[in-house]
């Protein structure tokens, strides 16, 4: 399924620095390295998400990071640039179908402005592919 609309914000942007994905369990406290960045550390993409079941921590790997944090980085991010209207409909349904088919796992997360989405950077040449083999445009 092509993209639903033919617009400059829902063209693509493959990041090329390592993504962490990690997940705290519901009493873990959340790093200080993490804590610090909250407050205001160097300005990189960092998703802090608790629930009432666990916590988790998605971000832009960097080596000062603590040593788990190097091992759960194996993701490559793909953002839609946006920014997106809030009454657009189906476009995270629309980008992952091609993804799906091609069999390419997704770690998915919204934004006010837009969807960042997540892929194994081992298949992230593959998931560029199958994105433009659908009609998305990278810029």
């Amino acid at each position: 399924m092509p993209p639903p609309l033919d617009h400059p914000s829902l063209n693509l942007q493959l990041w090329t620095q390592p993504f962490f994905v990690l997940q705290l369990q519901r009493d873990e406290e959340i790093p200080s390295s993490i804590i610090e960045l909250l407050k205001g550390g160097p300005s990189q993409f960092l998703s802090v998400t608790r629930t009432h079941e666990e916590t988790s921590l998605v971000g832009e790997y960097h080596d000062w990071m603590p040593q788990n944090f190097k091992e759960k980085s194996t993701w490559s991010c793909i953002k839609i640039m946006g920014p997106m209207e809030h009454n657009l409909t189906g476009i995270l349904a629309a980008f992952s179908l091609p993804l799906k088919l091609a069999e390419i796992p997704i770690f998915a997360l919204s934004t006010w402005n837009t969807d960042y989405v997540l892929v194994p950077s081992v298949m992230a040449k593959e998931a560029v592919n199958a994105l433009k083999e659908d009609g998305w445009a990278f810029v």
